[in-house]
């Protein structure tokens, strides 16, 4: 690969003189400009972006990652901290994660080669505490509360909302409800809240057979719906994790001409508009601005957004 210096030395000039030509700045004679003009076409030399970018301190790539994008979670996250990197011009690297602890470690090490000046974690397998050892290759940011952790965060804060839906839900007398979720309480911090705000309210847990994980789309809802109208028949309340998901429901309800029970979202997404759902506004997008914010920042900060319980 031609190199500055191989320019340089074959034009007859220092690399110094060879790069204020590339950058225009600077003085640099006319007969020494097209010496070094001509040995660059002559080599079809073009700069290393990664190189210049690293010279100057910046690559301007923020690395973000995330297990999938069929949960409004990650979308609408993503989203924010794509609008958020657009108005600074910096460059967003999407990087698939799957929930593979290798992969993320293969990305934190990239963080440490100097790829990205940043990673963001929408979500992660890893725990906290070792995307926390990474801290000084670059900044890290997460999407939860990290509580204890000194890990930089830009997350909603969930509890309050979850209590006000709860209790909304209780204040009406449903008593056979079904929670749906994303993933096991064994590694979702969010799962685990939600059952713990549940049991709270209620002083009992869900029936376990209306407590449905790996829920993340409207189909997902739709086949959680036949499996609820299959092992839990009484169910009179379902609490879905996103609208979407809640129409998926529905439409399975409504394809098999059963009664549709009530139902409640999150996410606050144009299908719980359109159906008139009560909903969960954790407002994800301006999470995804804030976490880009700590992303570019020198400080470690942890900002949460309160969640907000919207009726229709």
């Amino acid at each position: 690969m031609t190199t500055i210096r191989d320019v340089a030395r074959l034009a007859g000039y220092s690399p110094a003189t060879v790069s204020r030509v590339l950058n225009q700045s600077g003085y640099v004679s006319s007969a020494a400009q097209a010496k070094i003009r001509a040995i660059i076409q002559q080599l079809d030399y073009v700069p290393n972006d990664i190189a210049r970018d690293l010279s100057h301190g910046r690559t301007k790539n923020i690395g973000v990652v995330m297990p999938n994008m069929g949960h409004p979670y990650f979308t609408e996250i993503t989203n924010g901290i794509l609008r958020a990197a657009f108005a600074a011009e910096d460059r967003v690297v999407m990087l698939s994660s799957k929930y593979d602890p290798q992969l993320e470690k293969q990305y934190l090490e990239q963080l440490h080669r100097k790829s990205f000046d940043a990673l963001i974690f929408i979500s992660h397998a890893l725990p906290l505490a070792q995307l926390a050892q990474y801290q000084s290759y670059g900044a890290v940011v997460c999407c939860e509360d990290p509580q204890a952790i000194s890990l930089s965060a830009a997350f909603s804060v969930r509890e309050p909302a979850y209590l006000a839906a709860f209790n909304w839900i209780k204040q009406h007398h449903y008593q056979q409800i079904a929670v749906l979720l994303s993933r096991s309480t064994t590694v979702s911090a969010t799962s685990r809240l939600t059952l713990e705000v549940f049991q709270h309210v209620f002083d009992r847990k869900p029936n376990p057979n209306g407590l449905v994980m790996g829920i993340t789309t409207f189909d997902d809802g739709y086949a959680a719906a036949k499996q609820l109208v299959q092992h839990y028949q009484q169910v009179d309340f379902i609490f879905a994790n996103s609208d979407d998901i809640a129409a998926g429901v529905r439409q399975f309800y409504l394809d098999h001409q059963l009664e549709v029970p009530s139902m409640m979202g999150q996410e606050n997404q144009l299908a719980g508009q359109l159906l008139k759902l009560p909903t969960i506004d954790h407002h994800l997008s301006a999470i995804g601005q804030m976490a880009f914010e700590l992303a570019t920042s020198d400080q470690v900060e942890q900002i949460g957004i309160p969640a907000d319980f919207i009726l229709r």
